[in-house]
């Protein structure tokens, strides 16, 4: 456990809260707590998915980036057109490293970048006819496409550009589904929102396109994984695990996923949920309009991976039980050997996230599997449900802490003192050059996948890697450093 006591926690947040003014004092600290495990509903002690403080640095993206970045980015064989000027599609483009199973530009397009590159006469005329012409073109120039969004930048919202209007004469004209997504980056708190709206259109737009289909073939043991974003292939991974139990994977998105697959979601028995803060909503409109159960699953670390399976298990029959039972022993040894190389020498570390979506608290059992403790956590964009499933995961006494500002997560670094930080890139270099061993856990520091048994083997070798790199003998981290000096001044006096 954490060697900081509740009120030692608590005196840091307040020692860090003290550089602010008196109102910013005050909305921060209800970003900023102390767990408690006692604690049932995550409201009474923390407050999310507000607006950030002007001013402040954060690390958040927006709602065009929880769109398009998150959830339409990875369906590989749709074209997504970032409607507005050139940066945002570009900065969005192939950042995440959704793998995918295609020929760029013939058939999977998620690595490319389409834009109605705004300029300042398209603001003043809007974009109306310049985006009806584009995807004229984009039929002409790819026409192995099965469909196009139109993911909408602030400006398309500012002007007032009728997005619809366009995708509904356009999928008239080249009789495939274009789907518009007001995704405007203002229009949310953080991406969070783009999620929900991207949601929201794939509920509007995608769902409900096969719904008197009756060619397709069901089985007892028909699933869906939703919101896997095959980050290094962790969809993948996951996949393997859910087919040797006996099960039939008949849609996977957004990683590598199809806009048939989409379409063929609501046949499914069973929704599997990797990514909550992503995809809920979906999940809960499929069990509301067609009765589809969905759940949440935990595929980091042989403890979580072995409950998980167990409960998915149990939606089904006798034989998919005891195939679970058969997959969990067939792995045993394999993971047990991976624990075994590596907990000696990660035993007792201790580890600080900050991450977006469900990392922050899925990945801590994964962590404990090789002896390593996660002694604070936050997410950027959570809502007070991610930070509900939060609580019970981590040790009593640790930092939680949401929408952390850039001073906040240097400071509380600084005070903990950990071993290793988990984080994105927007911190990775700044930790480095402090001295401090960081993995980006965004997309797995171009490593990966992390999920499943196979991804175990891989997380441990990085963490492994991370930590125990000898280049860090050669830095020290900024509390080091003022430890010495006092000694060296004695010594030298």
């Amino acid at each position: 456990m954490s060697n900081m006591t509740r009120e030692e926690t608590e005196a840091l947040i307040q020692e860090v809260l003290e550089v602010y003014p008196d109102n910013a004092k005050k909305d921060r600290a209800k970003h900023l707590t102390v767990n408690d495990q006692e604690v049932e509903q995550s409201k009474k002690c923390i407050t999310s998915n507000r607006k950030s403080l002007p001013g402040v640095m954060t690390i958040r993206g927006c709602a065009y980036a929880g769109s398009k970045g998150v959830v339409w980015g990875p369906i590989k064989d749709m074209i997504h057109i970032s409607h507005g000027p050139v940066g945002c599609g570009q900065y969005s483009r192939a950042g995440r490293r959704n793998y995918y199973v295609g020929t760029t530009g013939v058939n999977t397009f998620g690595t490319m970048n389409f834009t109605s590159d705004f300029q300042e006469k398209d603001i003043v005329f809007g974009g109306d006819k310049k985006l009806a012409k584009i995807m004229t073109e984009i039929e002409q120039l790819f026409p192995l496409n099965k469909g196009i969004t139109i993911q909408s930048e602030c400006p398309i919202g500012l002007i007032g550009d009728d997005i619809e209007a366009v995708a509904k004469k356009t999928t008239a004209e080249i009789e495939k589904p274009v789907v518009p997504v007001r995704c405007e980056g203002f229009r949310g708190v953080s991406q969070s929102l783009g999620h929900h709206i991207a949601n929201d259109a794939v509920r509007d737009w995608v769902l409900g396109n096969r719904d008197n289909d009756s060619s397709f073939e069901a089985t007892p043991y028909d699933v869906t994984i939703i919101g896997d974003y095959n980050i290094g292939g962790d969809a993948w991974a996951s996949r393997t695990l859910l087919e040797e139990m006996g099960l039939r994977v008949i849609a996977q998105w957004s990683g590598d996923g199809t806009l048939s697959e989409m379409e063929n979601t609501p046949k499914a028995k069973l929704n599997l949920l990797h990514c909550y803060r992503s995809m809920n909503y979906i999940s809960r409109h499929m069990e509301e309009k067609y009765g589809i159960p969905w759940m949440e699953y935990n595929f980091f670390g042989p403890t979580k991976i072995a409950e998980s399976l167990r409960k998915i298990a149990a939606f089904f029959d006798d034989t998919i039980k005891e195939n679970a039972e058969k997959v969990i022993e067939k792995y045993k040894a394999e993971y047990e050997a991976v624990i075994a190389k590596y907990r000696p020498r990660l035993e007792g570390k201790r580890v600080m996230l900050y991450v977006g979506g469900l990392r922050p608290r899925h990945v801590i059992g994964a962590y404990e599997d090789l002896g390593m403790e996660v002694v604070g956590t936050g997410y950027e964009f959570a809502h007070n449900d991610d930070y509900d499933r939060t609580i019970k995961e981590m040790g009593n006494a640790t930092l939680i802490y949401d929408d952390v500002t850039g001073y906040e997560f240097e400071e509380f670094v600084k005070k903990v003192k950990p071993d290793l930080i988990g984080s994105g890139i927007k911190e990775k270099y700044i930790f480095q050059k402090m001295g401090i061993p960081f993995r980006q856990m965004h997309s797995w520091d171009y490593s990966g996948p992390y999920h499943g048994y196979d991804g175990f083997a891989i997380f441990a070798r990085d963490m492994d890697m991370t930590l125990n790199n000898p280049c860090w003998n050669k830095i020290q981290a900024p509390w080091l450093k003022s430890e010495e000096e006092p000694e060296a001044a004695a010594a030298g006096a």
